[in-house]
């Protein structure tokens, strides 16, 4: 199995070659020569081993092929449980059970675990540069703190995260720098793809990329929702129909692809908060990235959503198809806090504001008449949003055991400048 650049204009490498460098040379972002076929694929008692199944035909020659079951047993050491909701055929996978209470635990830990193997005896540290709205950076901080020979640099724009998830960003230290930019989520983004793509810089500091642009992370997260179809499947349960609150597009990316080879996984609604690039997409205007706005859904203000290029090169370019495939709804804030009180009133349930929005867009679903199983795809724990969450159902919320140490530790970040030339010298240095 080889892998290309959305782009079309850098050569074809390795999977361990596309996990290292982060972003093709071209500035696209890596993807399958082509997708494994289609299959029938069996259940089985672990996330771990079906990650391995999975994951196996595309790391299919790969020097990391013979590693992949003990990276998967390594990184997915937590629960991914499908919990059934109040209301008949309706479900909840929850991705918050990890060290840092979000789904990108997930994807983090398995690139740290696959580059700590490929970067093993080599002299120079590998610089891992990720942008973070609030969960990735504190995943990929939690992931590869204290690994040897890797160093992380975390950008997130200052203010526009919740205090813990700030907090958590800058608890780490030692191999982890935290930087708070002047900007947007965007800035930071932006900023970050340009130092991968910086050629001189790479050629004096070796630099890798932890977003969800990243391979490394993306593959992985096809994982629980293989896991989550089979199971249900197994259970007699028809197709899983699918929720996903998105931003940056890499968690409903990977759904897409498991769906692609076959896994038993029905439609695909995604779900944004008022940053509705995509939905304007999908309801059929051209797509057009725009400077984002700052919404009580803070990880999804996404304005320029990286793996829509990786989305647009699975259906090669043909809007049409891909309008038909998908649907995308917007969920302002007014709506995502009336649906945190009423599924709190209602039944008890307890989401946080980024869970919320695919809440509302299933009950909105549901209100058309849409029938079979689905399940809300519930990214983080909300006690990480316990300022929005906390007052809108009256009571404290409890706060995981692995958050709580994390939130005893002290925290600091430095201030950035949205300014890719002071970037590069924090990296030269």
């Amino acid at each position: 199995m080889h892998f290309v650049s959305t782009r079309g204009q850098s050569a074809p490498v390795s999977l361990s070659a596309a996990i290292a460098a982060g972003l093709a040379p071209d500035g696209g972002l890596y993807v399958p020569e082509r997708l494994p076929d289609a299959r029938q694929w069996s259940p089985t008692p672990t996330l771990a081993q079906t990650a391995a199944q999975v994951l196996a035909p595309f790391f299919e020659g790969d020097a990391l092929a013979e590693a992949l079951p003990a990276i998967c047993q390594e990184a997915f050491d937590f629960p991914v449980p499908l919990r059934p909701l109040a209301r008949r055929g309706d479900h909840v996978l929850e991705l918050f059970h990890g060290p840092t209470a979000a789904f990108k635990d997930v994807g983090a830990r398995f690139l740290a675990a696959a580059l700590a193997r490929l970067r093993a005896g080599q002299a120079r540290p590998l610089t891992i540069v990720v942008a973070t709205s609030g969960d990735t950076g504190a995943a990929v901080a939690a992931a590869f703190h204290g690994q040897p020979g890797l160093r992380v640099v975390v950008l997130y724009p200052d203010g526009r995260v919740s205090p813990r998830q700030a907090h958590q960003l800058g608890c780490f230290g030692d191999n982890v720098q935290a930087f708070r930019v002047a900007g947007s989520f965007d800035d930071c983004q932006a900023m970050a793809k340009q130092a991968l793509g910086d050629v001189a810089l790479q050629a004096e500091v070796p630099l890798s990329s932890a977003n969800s642009i990243s391979l490394g992370r993306l593959l992985p997260q096809m994982s629980y929702y293989a896991h989550a179809a089979l199971q249900h499947q197994q259970a007699g349960g028809s197709a899983l129909n699918l929720v996903i609150p998105t931003g940056n597009l890499g968690n409903a990316m990977a759904a897409i692809l498991a769906r692609a080879i076959g896994l038993p996984i029905g439609r695909i609604a995604l779900a944004t908060n008022a940053n509705d690039v995509l939905p304007r997409y999908f309801a059929g205007a051209d797509y057009q990235p725009a400077p984002s706005v700052a919404t009580t859904a803070n990880a999804m203000d996404v304005g320029a959503p990286s793996n829509f290029e990786r989305l647009r090169w699975l259906y090669a370019g043909d809007d049409a198809a891909l309008r038909e495939a998908f649907t995308a709804s917007a969920v302002d804030d007014v709506a995502i806090r009336a649906t945190i009180a009423s599924a709190f009133a209602g039944s008890g349930d307890v989401f946080c504001p980024h869970t919320a929005t695919a809440v509302k867009v299933l009950d909105d679903l549901r209100a058309q008449g849409t029938r079979g199983d689905w399940a809300v795809v519930a990214t983080a724990h909300p006690a990480k949003f316990e300022s929005v969450v906390e007052p809108l159902i009256d009571q404290p919320l409890d706060v995981p055991p692995a958050l709580a140490a994390l939130l005893q530790r002290p925290a600091h970040a430095e201030p950035l400048p949205a300014d890719y030339p002071a970037l590069r010298e924090i990296l030269r240095r």
